[in-house]
């Protein structure tokens, strides 16, 4: 490419590529629910197996065969109960989860027909049923007197304090966002969860009683992990991961155009009108995970013309599921791989195109006026100093034993903070509730 070529027009990022009810339509639910009739019917085909390997399959380990033979039963509220006394956000990992590669994946269905039971859809059809009614599912046990601060309200740290607060324990739960969810509110593509979804599952968790929420406190802005250790009976970390990976290329920090993802797709979950945010005419996001697909699904439903995805490795090695891999396809988004970044090209301070290398040593050219960084987070330690003094970590996350206790003891943590995770929602839900019974368990000196 020309190193002469003119600067990008301004026209080439803006706001309204496509008509406000075309918009609309591609931000629709990704997977529209059930009907009651589509739900008996896909209930009907569960063989309901003992020792179910779909129930192996689950990390929460949801009675699934239990779930859905009260599906079968027209009881939706026993249900959602026994779904959320597993996974508390059974709600939103009905929509998130990548089923195919867990509980359906393991569906014995897929050896007789090659199409599995669909659990995930049955799942937030008892769910969704729940929350519409906001039937209240959980009484709280009687206060014991004890108190305990989660720090994170995402994921983790909302099913940690839950199953705390339901056990009886007063929690606090410390957040620097003004909302509470995490990724589930902030990080997950607005075609994944329409209409508020994230913040009524909020309100249902909330619900129990109990807890109360900071909002606007973080460690190391506010509050140190030594005052809460001596302030609480117990603490949780749960507070994720912050900062996001650098490209490691000149000027990346500095160029305009260059845009970490995960902002981007926050912009997206929050704003009321899709339709105003600006995209650009031709997008290169770089990664290849679900960070990844979200945003260059994204990209593609405001308008963007020409969206490439680009992953170092080959496919088989990437993050995002093959199911979501053909979504992204099917939206028209280009997928390439084993492709490693070597020089941004720009015009001024905007960058107007990305050269890759192959693995077989070729390179080429990609133009584009947006480039979308998607290549990891990381914690954000820079202000966890004391912390990081505390316990002990591995690749820079925290290391835990099996019940989620840190090396400081009255600490616990989860979530993608942790190391060895899986980094789902799915999992970090699990870290919660087992990281809270462990804490209920010391607490009560058992």
């Amino acid at each position: 490419m020309n190193n002469d070529k003119p600067a990008i027009e301004a026209s080439d990022i803006r706001s309204g590529r496509l008509p406000e009810e075309q918009i609309a339509a591609n931000f629709a639910d990704m997977h529209p629910p059930l009907s009651p009739t589509e739900a008996i019917i896909d209930a009907d085909r569960c063989y309901f197996c003992y020792d179910a390997p779909c129930t192996t399959a689950c990390p929460t380990g949801i009675d699934i065969p239990g779930f859905i033979q009260k599906i079968r039963s027209g009881n939706l509220e026993g249900s959602a109960h026994t779904i959320l006394s597993e996974n508390i956000m059974g709600g939103m990992c009905a929509r998130v989860c990548p089923t195919e590669v867990l509980c359906e994946d393991a569906c014995v269905r897929n050896t007789h027909e090659d199409r599995p039971v669909r659990i995930g859809l049955l799942q937030r059809y008892a769910t969704d049923a729940v929350f519409d009614k906001g039937t209240p599912l959980f009484e709280r046990a009687a206060r014991t007197g004890r108190k305990v601060a989660v720090v994170g309200g995402g994921p983790a740290g909302l099913s940690c304090a839950h199953r705390l607060a339901l056990l009886g324990h007063d929690v606090v739960v410390f957040e620097p966002k003004d909302k509470l969810g995490g990724l589930n509110e902030y990080g997950i593509a607005a075609y994944k969860t329409p209409g508020e979804f994230a913040a009524r599952e909020v309100e249902f968790i909330l619900g129990i009683g109990g807890i109360e929420v900071r909002n606007g406190v973080a460690l190391g802005k506010g509050i140190s992990l030594a005052a809460l250790r001596k302030d609480y009976d117990a603490v949780f970390l749960g507070f994720g991961l912050a900062g996001v990976n650098g490209l490691g290329l000149a000027l990346a920090e500095e160029m305009e155009g260059v845009v970490n993802a995960i902002d981007y797709i926050a912009t997206l979950r929050q704003a009321p009108d899709k339709s105003s945010l600006p995209v650009g005419r031709k997008v290169v996001v770089i990664g290849g995970g679900m960070t990844a697909i979200d945003i260059a699904v994204q990209s593609k439903a405001l308008g963007a013309e020409d969206v490439t995805m680009v992953y170092r490795r080959g496919q088989e090695h990437m993050k995002a599921s093959r199911y979501e891999q053909e979504f992204a396809q099917t939206r028209g988004v280009t997928l390439r791989f084993d492709s490693t970044p070597r020089k941004l090209l720009a015009s001024g301070t905007r960058v107007r195109a990305v050269e890759f290398e192959t693995r077989e040593g070729r390179t080429y050219t990609l133009d584009a006026d947006v480039v979308f960084l998607a290549i990891g987070q990381k914690v954000l330690w820079d202000g966890l100093r004391e912390t990081a003094e505390l316990v002990t970590l591995r690749q820079d996350r925290i290391v835990v034993d099996g019940e989620r206790q840190t090396s400081l003891p009255g600490v616990w943590a989860g979530g993608d903070c942790v190391a060895g995770g899986a980094d789902l929602t799915v999992s970090a839900v699990q870290d919660g509730k087992v990281a809270a019974l462990s804490i209920d368990k010391t607490l009560r000196g058992k």
